[in-house]
């Protein structure tokens, strides 16, 4: 495990695998979210008591294999939300990682441990989980690259889910092309020879729920992406519904089968959770099947409109995040709100089961947030390979 000033890192294991000797990652080192199996190690999720109750892994999750396979060292494993149950990467028990890009805030979460060893250079890229923005968020707060895949794209074997209907796999680099990179591995796909989009749509729905100064921060980028691109519309992604419908059947949905996927061990072992932690929990318990019946009707009617007219060589750009990183203790109440308006950008890729990357493109008061390109589920290759282009083109935001 390297130095670790930024507490990215959990000292409750000591998980480590050398790469193979050649590969299109030698010499690469990467970290896993301690969500992900390594074999004769247990997987501590968050919380200090399911890594009590738990026995080491049998095998290493198949997406580790693949990075080792191809050449990269997994040096360690990194914090999360407890469970991956939170969005701003604040663990009771563990600690708060640091926010390289952004001293005093919160580094996002639930991956909050990969993205902060990714952005403090502790390693050159990392596996993290994103449900409801746990690899977007965290980009954007520490002000890197980071992409949640198409629905069902990677494996989850061997990785500790939380709701399966919106759960993946995804990762985090300082750079488009080392995302990229590591996206012709974990896809197996020539990224490279992705056709680049035709069209972009600037979501300004989506951009309403940003506040003012992050909106202003992106909007230089958007007109670079306009230009870069050529053909482009500025219109509401969804509109026959507010977006905040969207995150209200995500919200059910989503904390639904999270009850589904733990409630049975938290009822036997009654674990110690965070306040936020155990109100999410709470909450999912109490949705119905009626309520989780209308989520489920919901998805699929915003499935049919929304890919109906977003073709195949279509971007839509949108703020990753609605502000930059919030402070570090904030109350309770503050955070609640801030979650909010979050989880109202973030269930548009949810809802969709479609890929999103974050980019690093803009900055308020110093302070990153990112721009997010989404295009129709299978469309990954593509975010990529444009991502390597625009990064090239626009450059660090001023």
């Amino acid at each position: 495990m390297p130095a670790d000033p930024l507490n990215a890192f959990c000292t409750h294991s000591t998980a480590t695998l050398k790469g193979a000797p050649a590969g299109p990652l030698a010499g690469l080192a990467f970290a896993a979210k301690d969500l992900f199996d390594i074999a004769g190690h247990v997987t501590g999720a968050g919380n200090p008591d399911w890594l009590a109750l738990h026995e080491p892994a049998a095998r290493t999750a198949p997406v580790v294999e693949e990075l080792v396979h191809a050449g990269a060292d997994m040096v360690g494993k990194t914090h999360t939300d407890e469970l991956s149950r939170g969005i701003f990467g604040e663990n009771a028990h563990y600690g708060t990682p640091a926010n390289p890009a952004a001293p005093g805030r919160v580094p996002g979460g639930s991956s909050s441990g990969s993205a902060a060893a990714v952005a403090g250079g502790l390693v050159d890229f990392a596996l993290g989980t994103d449900t409801g923005g746990s690899v977007r968020i965290p980009a954007s707060f520490c002000g890197i690259f980071g992409i949640r895949p198409t629905h069902g794209r990677l494996s989850l074997e061997g990785v500790v889910g939380q709701a399966p209907s919106f759960d993946t796999v995804g990762w985090f680099a300082r750079d488009a092309a080392l995302l990229a990179r590591v996206g012709t591995v974990l896809l197996a796909s020539e990224i490279a020879r992705a056709a680049p989009p035709r069209r972009l749509v600037v979501a300004t729905d989506a951009f309403a729920i940003a506040e003012p100064a992050t909106a202003a921060a992106l909007r230089p980028a958007v007109e670079r992406l306009a230009r870069l691109i050529g053909a482009s519309e500025q219109r509401a992604l969804s509109a026959s519904v507010p977006l905040s419908d969207w995150y209200a059947h995500q919200r059910a949905a989503q904390g639904r089968e999270a009850w589904a996927t733990f409630g049975d061990w938290i009822d036997r072992h009654n674990p110690r959770f965070a306040f936020e932690i155990s109100d999410n929990f709470i909450r999912g318990m109490r949705v119905d099947d009626a309520t989780l019946a209308a989520a489920r009707e919901f998805q699929a009617a915003r499935r049919r409109e929304v890919l109906a007219t977003l073709a195949p060589d279509t971007v839509v750009c949108l703020p990753t995040a609605p502000f930059p990183a919030p402070r570090v203790g904030e109350p309770r109440s503050a955070m609640w709100a801030h979650r909010t308006a979050i989880s109202t950008l973030t269930s548009i890729a949810g809802t969709l089961g479609a890929p999103q990357l974050s980019m690093p493109l803009g900055l308020v008061d110093g302070l990153p947030v990112g721009l997010s390109i989404l295009a129709r589920p299978g469309g990954d290759e593509m975010l990529l390979a444009f991502a390597c282009y625009a990064a090239d083109a626009i450059g660090s935001p001023d």
